[in-house]
């Protein structure tokens, strides 16, 4: 299995997504062998430790010496790149771009594949599809993409040429395809020319361990976003919506947590609309804080133009925090006990998230109801669902 990060080293959703998976795959006996590129000096090309040995027995890490990480940009690799030449390591282990880092690590996969035993090839989006594409000539085994997201999702349509390039070509060598709702899949059948046939459905879950609950003291009421602050995830959009509620209610707080592309102008945006004082910028949250961040807010708010599943809203509802969801995500597909918006409509944003804060009954039938509907989302039926794709796969679509 080919991934760009995995818990404690990730930054996103879509490490989530991966320890939860591969987690649900030990449980039905499936023995994976996860290839990550991974740089941090002092840390074995093997690791075993990243999950309870109990439940992870079955989950062997590979790390590969590279920089990728998940949702690197070409300007950030640059960046990267740079700041490792000034140390005066050997820089010839990197490309001189993103791209060419893309195909040095498909290059160590191809030898990895020649070593490693195993049945099936399974890739988690763009930057590891030329990997499986080579692992997959070494071997000669079946490969299965994992679309978490498109260029579409991420660009707003204004797509990079180059990486559209490899999606297209990792979907067109790909044995099968999963797509994390029919969203994306849509988008794969629409923008890639896929056959639909060849695409499953696999819906995301959240892991269900239970942690400590936090009792909070708090006066002011708390609107959350968590998440990439990033064209994708609709952060101008909340800013927009923060403004018009505190023309209603000068006494809500709305705090952003998350770091990206986006957040200077956040920033300033919240500057500009005299707001400054009521907008917290929280930055990155790590894993071990999350579920008190989602337990501080009463209403947890996912504004995304385009989100092909959509993780928080089921974390937050977890912890018994109620949602407001845009209608353009795959999550929407699957939970009913939540509010839903268009992202752009504005006016219904600021509506729902002022009703959920002033009306109580609301308010509690969304916290309790979403904390019952969500015990139902295990990763063990979604890894299920990939189990049958694999032997779909194996036996030649």
């Amino acid at each position: 299995m080919f991934g760009w990060e995995f818990p404690p080293m990730s930054s996103g959703g879509l490490g989530t997504a991966c320890y939860g998976l591969t987690k649900g795959l030990s449980q039905h006996g499936i023995g994976v062998t996860f290839v990550m590129p991974y740089v941090s000096e002092g840390v074995d090309a093997e690791f075993v430790k990243l999950l309870p040995a109990n439940t992870a027995q079955k989950i062997k890490m590979v790390g590969v010496d590279s920089p990728l990480h998940a949702y690197i940009t070409s300007s950030e690799y640059q960046e990267f790149l740079l700041t490792y030449k000034k140390t005066g390591k050997q820089n010839k282990l990197y490309g001189h771009n993103l791209f060419e880092e893309v195909y040095r690590f498909s290059m160590k996969a191809a030898l990895i594949a020649q070593h490693e035993q195993f049945d099936v090839i399974h890739c988690h989006d763009w930057m590891t599809y030329e990997a499986g594409i080579r692992a997959r000539e070494a071997s000669g085994k079946p490969m299965v993409i994992h679309v978490h997201a498109t260029d579409f999702d991420r660009t707003g349509g204004n797509v990079n040429q180059l990486v559209y390039d490899i999606e297209k070509r990792g979907m067109h060598a790909a044995d099968m395809i999963i797509a994390v709702s029919q969203f994306t899949k849509n988008k794969i059948v629409e923008h890639y020319g896929i056959n639909p046939d060849k695409v499953t459905v696999v819906h995301n879950a959240v892991t269900q361990e239970e942690k400590p609950r936090f009792h909070i003291n708090k006066h002011d009421k708390i609107v959350l976003f968590l998440g990439r602050i990033t064209l994708q995830k609709g952060p101008d959009y909340f800013i927009e919506a923060a403004r018009k509620c505190l023309e209603f209610d000068p006494n809500i707080r709305f705090v952003i947590a998350g770091t990206g592309d986006m957040e200077g102008q956040i920033i300033q945006r919240a500057a500009e609309y005299g707001i400054g004082d009521k907008v917290l910028f929280a930055g990155f949250v790590k894993d071990e804080d999350l579920d008190r961040m989602y337990q501080l807010a009463d209403v947890y708010v996912m504004p995304s133009v385009s989100e092909p599943f959509g993780i928080t809203p089921l974390e937050a509802m977890k912890n018994g925090t109620p949602c407001i969801i845009s209608k353009q995500s795959g999550v929407s597909e699957v939970i009913t006990h939540c509010l839903k918006v268009d992202f752009w409509d504005i006016n219904q944003l600021v509506d729902k998230i002022l009703s959920v804060l002033k009306h109580e009954e609301l308010h509690h039938a969304l916290k309790e109801h979403g904390a019952l509907e969500i015990k139902n989302f295990t990763w063990r039926e979604p890894a299920g669902k990939c189990v049958d794709v694999y032997k779909k796969a194996i036996a030649g679509g």
